[in-house]
């Protein structure tokens, strides 16, 4: 929230200024669709998430179409613990029973996804929230016995997001897919976010997270890389300078690039309003992917 100090640093001319910058950008976004994955960090800090929705109303005010896939995990994981079932994780994925999946769709959907919704609705703005079993959005197949009903994406139908946009909406999605029986299955939030972007040939895919980007060194914020080509990335993957919980970051990028998304944004989402910051300004916050093997 703004302070009066905080008015106090800009004068009229200053706050002027920003909105003249900000102008050439608007226009070349201008309905456009962005898509931005939420989670952990910004979801959680009450300060942030409140920015992000004020980013949300301000996009969708000036003519640019923002498409929200969230996450829950935090919200998830306390959900199980108060109901007494303990969080169990491969390679990253929430091992998911019968149980836990009920929790897994009540809190994405109802908890998550509508408080994001309302945050945006109670700035001023329209935002609706969906689940990807709706209209066969996200189809999924179940990837193993051991993971239980998680999913990986076979199939992505853009019809109901296409429509909330055309009708003013923002659309807010949660990532759970049916499989080919009607079988929920719960689906990686960033690999979902790459499935969707490319789909609709978004012209901006942004991950928020709580890093700066992608680093050359894991402990050193300022080995921060601003661009890199999507085989630099393969390579890193290969080498093990990109592990545990970046690698279905960056590989739901390259697959978004494949797809037809324009371009790749990894933002540290503890910013206040990085978003804005990333789309109407020159200062490379972040890392940017790009497609085509080269810089």
């Amino acid at each position: 929230m703004e302070t009066e100090k905080e008015n106090e640093l800009f004068s009229p001319t200053d706050r002027a200024q920003v909105l003249i910058e900000a102008l050439p950008y608007i226009q070349d976004f201008a309905g456009k669709t962005v898509l931005i994955k939420i989670g952990g960090s910004t979801l959680v800090n009450k300060d942030l998430f409140h920015h992000f929705a004020e980013d949300m109303v301000l996009l969708h005010s000036v003519g640019i179409k923002p498409v929200v896939v969230h996450g829950g995990g935090p919200q998830i994981g306390e959900r199980l613990a108060t109901e007494g079932k303990e969080s169990t994780f491969i390679d990253g994925l929430r091992v998911t029973d019968e149980e836990t999946l009920a929790i897994v769709k009540e809190v994405l959907k109802e908890e998550v996804g509508k408080g994001i919704a309302d945050a945006i609705t109670n700035l001023g703005g329209k935002a609706v929230s969906v689940s990807g079993e709706e209209s066969n959005l996200i189809r999924a197949e179940q990837r193993n016995e051991e993971l239980g009903y998680v999913g990986d994406i076979s199939k992505v139908s853009t019809t109901i997001i296409k429509k909330i946009i055309n009708e003013g909406y923002i659309p807010v999605i949660s990532t759970i897919g049916k499989d080919e029986k009607g079988q929920s299955l719960n689906i990686n939030a960033d690999t979902a976010a790459g499935a969707l972007a490319g789909s609709l040939k978004v012209e901006k895919v942004v991950y928020l997270s709580d890093v700066p980007g992608l680093l050359l060194e894991k402990s050193d914020p300022q080995s921060l890389i601003s661009v890199i080509a999507d085989n630099q990335i393969e390579t890193m993957i290969g080498t093990g300078g990109i592990s545990d919980g970046m690698i279905p970051k960056v590989t739901s990028c390259i697959e978004a690039l494949k797809l037809g998304a324009q371009k790749a944004h990894l933002l540290d989402g503890r910013i206040h309003h990085v978003v804005l910051l990333e789309l109407f300004t020159d200062s490379g916050i972040g890392t940017m992917i790009i497609g085509g093997g080269t810089q």
